[in-house]
């Protein structure tokens, strides 16, 4: 549980009352209390506020505000501001101010504008942080902080050169380290000094999203990460001198590419995020993301931090969320490990970019909006569930792989193909496993396997030192590992690692990869079962022949079994998918992408064959199940994303809905766009 002061699913959301004159915040507190809003996030964007000169700093309206609050029942969950620096600050001192990737330094505007190794910056943010710790560290309102806000972009100014030169000190110590790391000796690249080794930016490595030197700009990338940690660590420090007892957070991006959140999960008290589909978002897909995010702190619950009760305004097209979404979205969030439910924002704003952003209080300024008696629904049964949820945690036997620095390195490979994407080859597994209603974890490299039984590594490209050894371990001691095309191909400095492709997972896989196709847009090959499969009898009932494409690997046996072969072209009869003995185990090759009906009868067998069930029977691929426990009770959740009611079989009897109150059998009937919570 987030804080004994709130035992429930936080509700509430962004609160900006600085951008509004006095008389409208008490008609806010009123329309709070209607919507059974409990929790507000101030001051995210209020730094040139409280800091309106160097030496100058005035709380009193947030003291105001966070009393008011209080004292009318809304808890503060507390920012620091410092997501974008006033404007006597980038006048004063221009350090502050980032370098783009064209090497233009940009002037004071809009936000997430400050370098990470600015000293102005991280003085003066250290500085704010420790006001405010100092100020509020014993007042009963605020319950969490949240530090600057949504981190991200990168700076390629003098002063990160300089620091990428002192952290590439730290993480190899000589030049002739980095020099093999980077393989230098290509194009005539080799540094003597190192004042020699500049930011990888269109001015020199990158250009048209591509770089000559991937060794280089993957250890840019990691660099930029960890500066931009190094800041929320600072203000982290600060805060947590003054207040021990609060958890520290900031609001991170879902599949956001340019920070390493299993890294930045480390340094955070609880995970939050923001979370923005579009209508057209696979809903598979915000689950995945929800369970990353989740997987970020080894299943701890995270924070829903943000989400818009109706509409967004910086996408293409900003549709509304139709009657009943906004409910079965959140309720998707808990169901996957959230424990609040909060928006951007509790008033929609009159000026500038979010003025048509959407809020609990629309601009109509009244409760006599759809938006709002759907959010007052939802508070109100949110105060029902009490603290039935909160704290509530998932036990999944299936895990899939998610890595940003291998995805870095896909995403800077000079081949083979433009259209492989990491994340959507992730989803396409994550999908399959959800269409069966299996329950999954996203797991980091660092994660402890042994509580799986079923561990899917899609395009692991890069192995990093002692990976091998783990997922060996796994397979041998029983588990099934599974992996994919463009696998095993290159160390963690994008070096390949020589031999024959899979490189370290070679033994493993029982396997030799000898060339990879990559195939056009509008070309397909085809996946043809052999059957009988060698007496593996788990892939028994699979269709004979399925469609693949993106890249095919030709591969060769070395102790594996062909479970399916190429049914085009001059690799005709080559191994498509394998399967190698290992110890107890198994571990399974893709050598392509295939069909969406493949993964998904293909997964479904291998989860049968491990004891993996799904939660619920007989259930189309719009209901969406997830379970939670909590002192020994299971918590089932099922979300109806059709349009039209659905069925679903449960694999007991005796379950009783928590938002209604009714006792079902091992039936039940899922209204479209409906929820259920059901509790045994």
């Amino acid at each position: 549980m987030i804080s004994s002061k709130l035992p429930k699913l936080w509700y509430g959301g962004d609160y900006n009352p600085e951008q509004w004159e006095a008389d409208v915040w008490a008609e806010d507190v009123r329309m709070f209390k209607l919507a059974g809003i409990d929790i507000a996030t101030l001051n995210v964007f209020s730094w040139a506020l409280n800091q309106p000169a160097e030496d100058v700093y005035d709380f009193a309206w947030l003291d105001e505000t966070i009393d008011r609050l209080y004292s009318n029942g809304v808890y503060t969950c507390l920012a620091t501001g410092t997501g974008a620096h006033p404007a006597w600050m980038a006048k004063k001192y221009p350090d502050v101010l980032r370098v783009d990737h064209e090497g233009r330094q940009r002037k004071f505007g809009g936000r997430h504008n400050s370098c990470p190794n600015s000293p102005a910056y991280r003085k003066f943010s250290e500085k704010m942080a420790d006001k405010l710790g100092e100020r509020y560290k014993d007042h009963p309102g605020v319950l969490i902080w949240h530090v600057s806000n949504e981190y991200g972009g990168y700076c390629y100014c003098e002063r990160c050169e300089q620091a990428f030169r002192t952290w590439l000190r730290n993480r190899y110590g000589t030049l002739d380290r980095i020099n093999k790391a980077w393989n230098t000796r290509f194009w005539g690249h080799t540094f003597y000094d190192w004042d020699e080794i500049v930011v990888p930016n269109a001015l020199s490595e990158e250009r048209g999203g591509r770089t000559s030197f991937q060794g280089i700009s993957l250890d840019y990338r990691r660099f930029q990460s960890d500066s931009l940690l190094e800041c929320y660590k600072l203000e982290h420090r600060m805060l947590k001198k003054h207040t021990p007892h609060l958890p520290v957070t900031t609001n991170l991006m879902g599949t956001y590419p340019e920070l390493d959140y299993f890294k930045w999960a480390k340094e955070m008290d609880i995970v939050s995020w923001d979370n923005y589909p579009s209508l057209d978002t696979p809903f598979s897909y915000t689950a995945m993301v929800h369970d990353l995010m989740r997987g970020l702190k080894s299943g701890q619950p995270f924070m829903l931090m943000e989400q818009t009760p109706s509409q967004q305004n910086w996408q293409a097209y900003n549709t509304l969320k139709r009657p009943g979404v906004m409910r079965l979205w959140s309720y998707q969030a808990v169901a996957h490990g959230a424990d609040t439910v909060m928006f951007f924002q509790l008033r929609r704003s009159i000026g500038a970019c979010e003025k048509y952003h959407g809020a609990v209080i629309e601009h109509a300024g009244h409760e006599h909006t759809r938006v709002f008696r759907e959010c007052a629904a939802l508070g109100s049964e949110l105060q029902q569930l009490g603290d039935a949820v909160p704290d509530s945690r998932i036990q999944a036997k299936a895990a899939i792989v998610f890595d940003w620095e291998n995805r870095w390195a896909v995403e800077m490979s000079s081949g083979p193909t433009v259209a492989l994407d990491y994340v959507k080859e992730v989803h396409k597994y994550y999908d399959a496993l959800f269409q069966n209603h299996i329950q999954v974890d996203m797991v980091g490299t660092d994660e402890d396997l042994s509580a799986y039984d079923l561990v899917i590594a899609p395009v692991l490209y890069m192995v990093k030192p002692g990976w091998a050894k783990k997922i060996e371990e796994f397979t041998s001691g029983g588990g099934t590992f599974v992996t994919t095309f463009f696998s095993g191909i290159v160390n963690e400095n994008d070096l390949v690692v020589t031999g024959g492709y899979p490189g370290e997972l070679r033994n493993l896989l029982g396997i030799w990869a000898e060339e990879i196709d990559a195939l056009f847009p509008d070309q397909r090959n085809s996946i043809v079962m052999k059957h009988p499969p060698g007496g593996l009898k788990h892939i028994d009932g699979m269709k004979d022949v399925y469609d693949c494409g993106l890249l095919c690997d030709l591969i060769h046996l070395e102790g594996a079994e062909a479970v399916a072969e190429y049914g085009q072209d001059f690799y005709k009869g080559m191994p498509a998918v394998t399967v190698n003995k290992f110890g107890r185990g198994e571990a399974w090759y893709a050598a392509t992408s295939p069909e969406p009906s493949f993964l998904q009868a293909w997964l479904a067998r291998l989860c049968e064959n491990k004891g993996i069930t799904p939660l619920v029977r007989n259930a189309p691929g719009d209901l969406e199940a997830s379970l939670r426990t909590k002192d020994g009770k299971e918590l089932l959740f099922l979300l109806n994303h059709g349009s039209e009611e659905v069925q679903a079989g449960l694999l007991k009897e005796g379950y009783t809905d928590l938002l209604t109150g009714v006792r079902h059998g091992d039936t039940v009937t899922v209204p479209a766009k409906g929820v259920m919570i059901l509790i045994n």
